[in-house]
């Protein structure tokens, strides 16, 4: 299934071919299909996670079918990004977090003053959508740029969340502003306190 449906540049590039027992696909269709496969049950854990908290409020500035193209537009770019830096170009890459950094650049850029229910230090706190994002993304230029191989597709990453703030103003609802203040993101809703009017 990795080698089959998974992304390998040399493959893609056409400079290698695949065995005739996986050679399933043509290889420009597993930029698309490199991000349903995961390495690992955590693997997937964490980019649900993701999709989970930040996902249904890009989907809401966009609707449902606008949103499947952003999203998997963000994975095309981000795979074939990943395809032309890797060091590893005969080392199949696999899973959706090009496609759900795309989510978290738009994100950024459509609710940056939205917060971000965190847990530091088994405490959870509340923190504004754009240090967080800053961090994330921060951290991920850092690891790129670290000497060696991690087995992380670190750059895919990168070009997923700079595609997503990219592509997030031709796919969001033309109504909504982007750099939304600071109410929280749509389709959520919170009880207002009634203010206790006391004597003077």
């Amino acid at each position: 299934m990795i080698y089959g449906f998974g992304l390998i540049p040399d493959v893609l590039f056409g400079s290698s071919r695949l065995p005739e027992a996986v050679d399933w696909i043509a290889p420009v269709f597993t930029l698309v299909t490199y991000n349903f496969l995961h390495g690992s049950f955590m693997h997937l854990a964490g980019n649900m996670a993701y999709l989970w908290v930040f996902g249904d409020n890009v989907e809401d500035a966009m609707g449902h079918r606008r949103f499947l193209t952003f999203i998997l537009s963000c994975g095309i770019l981000a795979g074939l990004g990943q395809s032309l830096i890797t060091s590893e170009p005969q080392s199949p890459i696999v899973g959706a977090s090009g496609a759900v950094s795309g989510i978290l650049g738009a994100y950024l850029l459509q609710y940056p003053r939205a917060k971000i229910l965190v847990p530091i230090f088994t405490i959870p706190v509340f923190v504004r959508a754009y240090l967080l994002l800053i961090f994330w993304i921060g951290f991920q230029v850092f690891s790129a740029l670290l000497p060696g191989e991690s087995g992380v597709a670190w750059w895919a990453h990168i070009i997923g969340f700079l595609s997503g703030m990219a592509l997030l103003p031709f796919f969001r609802h033309k109504t909504l502003p982007l750099l939304s203040p600071e109410e929280l993101p749509r389709g959520i809703k919170i009880r207002k306190k009634t203010k206790y009017r006391g004597h003077n």
